[in-house]
């Protein structure tokens, strides 16, 4: 049980540590917003993690087999949503987000569900789970029902304390950054996420030439 707790939070770790979009968002949000808009979007990204983690761990052949088939299209669609995103970031007033704050018109659920989405766009982590349950030898051989509910806890667990972790560092330094700061910041945030998402479109169609 012990064993099976360390490993789980290890796998929810190594699948959220690598600076992505969601990594970059995360930040975005807590210079711009605080700690908890930060802490919250991570939170989002660990709940879809956990959901493709859960579809990895109980093998279901046919989703497994539906990602494998339309590969392609998984990830024109989801680097296009990556790119709007993007898009929709570097336009906007970091002026006009703050005003909204204040007048209590943003929620923590509102940005736990967009990260929530965002990561759901990309059901190729299914994959990378698979490769780290390999690794990990996680629950091998296991069918009993509540290891599994306990695994999949502990990988959501996992995630959230290093969204936890990095939105804490991010917060640190919010007191430094004026509203220029925040608008410069919302720039470079959306042309990293557009660009990542760019170059996910490029090896899709790259792949498809080969």
């Amino acid at each position: 049980m012990f064993e099976c707790i360390i490993e789980g939070i290890l796998i929810g770790i190594c699948t959220s540590i690598p600076v992505g979009p969601i990594a970059i968002l995360c930040i975005q949000r807590t210079l711009q917003k605080g700690h908890w808009h930060g802490f919250f979007s991570g939170l989002g990204a660990a709940t879809s993690d956990s959901l493709y983690a859960s579809l990895a761990l109980l093998g279901l052949t046919m989703v497994m087999s539906f990602i494998e088939t339309h590969q392609l299209v998984i990830q024109i669609v989801g680097s296009a949503i990556m790119m709007l995103f993007g898009m929709y970031i570097f336009f906007q007033n970091p002026a006009s987000s703050i005003r909204k704050q204040q007048f209590g018109k943003t929620s923590y659920w509102q940005e736990y569900l967009t990260a929530f989405l965002l990561t759901l766009s990309n059901p190729l982590m299914i994959f990378l789970f698979i490769g780290l349950f390999a690794h990990f030898t996680f629950l091998t051989d296991v069918t009993s029902p509540f290891y599994i509910i306990v695994g999949i806890i502990s990988i959501f667990c996992g995630a959230a304390l290093w969204w936890f972790f990095l939105t804490f560092i991010a917060s640190i330094f919010k007191k430094r950054f004026n509203f220029r700061g925040l608008w410069l910041l919302n720039k470079i945030t959306g042309i990293l996420i557009a660009v990542l998402a760019l170059f996910g479109l490029i090896g899709s169609f790259f792949g498809l030439v080969v």
